[in-house]
């Protein structure tokens, strides 16, 4: 696919999204070869943008609920036609629509985000089903979509992972969310009123979502090294930090503190990965690395 300036323009803007909303993901996304990073940095800018319109800045904007919802539709629907036609004259959507097409992200991997992203405007409590659901349009299907472009990116015609490679994607997705709620808990009771674990402040409860945590991250490890050579150190990395965020929330007794692992360790965390997946790590990323605030 020719880059065009306007191409290059949307590509840009999704790396900016990541840049100023993620550190972790956004170091782990700079570990990812050339073949693949920007993509990922394209999905990721459109669920981040998605994300706003039912957490963030539509609300505080004064965009009404119901309004909201329909802000969350024409993204949606713009989506899917800008992956029909190859142009969107919204820059995010541009840049995700052209991943779409290069790496086989098709309607089944994003319409669960949606309708996941709907739920946040609809439902403020969720049992275990309701959940179920909540994760993976949220997270698993983010976590396909990646997949898609680890396999895809550059392939010239693109073809569907192998389902162990599947498994591993989701249950690495389910585990990020999950441990996202964990460290978001206070913030989500507090400021948008919803509950998607049912923790509380029940030691027992907590005590099984680290448990569910624990084997979603046992079984995406297991798949790592399966993965595309130029995509391991970055899952690996990703992986690990929030693994340590896991073991960090365990130790944690004021769950009104939001957790976060100090740069240095984040550091040290992605030197690991890359001796393991044999891959050094660049000065310029190293350096990145160390400026990178908390």
């Amino acid at each position: 696919m020719t880059d065009t300036l306007y191409d290059e323009t949307a590509v840009a803007a999704a790396a900016s999204v990541i840049r100023a909303y993620s550190t972790s993901f956004g170091l782990a996304t700079s570990l990812l070869g050339p073949r693949v990073r920007p993509h990922v940095r394209n999905v990721y800018a459109l669920v981040r943008v998605a994300d706003e319109i039912v957490d963030g800045a539509a609300s505080a904007a004064g965009v009404p609920l119901g309004e909201q919802r329909d802000v969350l539709d024409a993204l949606e629907t713009e989506t899917y036609a800008a992956i029909e036609r190859g142009f969107s004259a919204n820059l995010i959507v541009h840049a995700f629509a052209r991943t779409a097409r290069e790496c086989g992200i098709a309607r089944h991997h994003i319409e669960p985000f949606f309708a996941s992203m709907r739920t946040d405007l609809e439902r403020a409590e969720h049992d275990e089903a309701s959940h179920d659901d909540y994760v993976y349009g949220s997270a698993e299907v983010v976590g396909l979509m990646c997949l898609q472009v680890f396999v895809n990116a550059g392939a010239g015609v693109p073809r569907d992972p192998d389902a162990v490679l599947v498994t591993g994607a989701r249950r690495l997705g389910a585990a990020f969310q999950d441990i996202n709620f964990l460290r978001d808990h206070a913030d989500d009771a507090g400021r948008l009123g919803r509950d998607y674990l049912g923790v509380g402040d029940g030691a027992t409860r907590r005590r099984e979502v680290l448990a569910r945590i624990d084997g979603d991250l046992d079984a995406a490890a297991a798949t790592i090294p399966l993965l595309p050579a130029d995509c391991r150190v970055a899952v690996a990395t990703a992986h690990g930090l929030f693994a340590e965020l896991t073991e960090r929330l365990r130790r944690t007794e004021n769950l009104s503190v939001r957790v976060r692992v100090p740069t240095p360790v984040k550091a040290a965390i992605a030197a690991r990965a890359a001796v393991a997946h044999r891959r050094p790590l660049t000065p310029r990323t190293t350096r990145q690395n160390r400026r990178t605030p908390e």
